[in-house]
């Protein structure tokens, strides 16, 4: 019997420098967002991990966003 919800839930990553700098997503195709999963009851808050950002050129804090 499986329960409702699953521990294991699937996020998308965003740059956090990108997004404060307010780049029009519509006009930027191609925004690299990193997907990844976390443990609900492990992880309760929101993930954050350093990746590289293509259009900072540089690894910055990738934060959770919604679906």
């Amino acid at each position: 019997m499986a329960k409702g919800k699953d521990a294991r839930v699937i996020v998308l990553l965003e740059c956090t420098n990108c997004a404060r700098k307010g780049f029009n997503k519509k006009k930027l195709t191609g925004i690299l967002r990193y997907i990844t999963q976390r443990n609900r009851h492990n992880t309760p808050d929101r993930l954050e991990l350093k990746k590289f950002c293509p259009y900072c050129h540089k690894h910055t804090i990738h934060g959770e966003i919604k679906k």
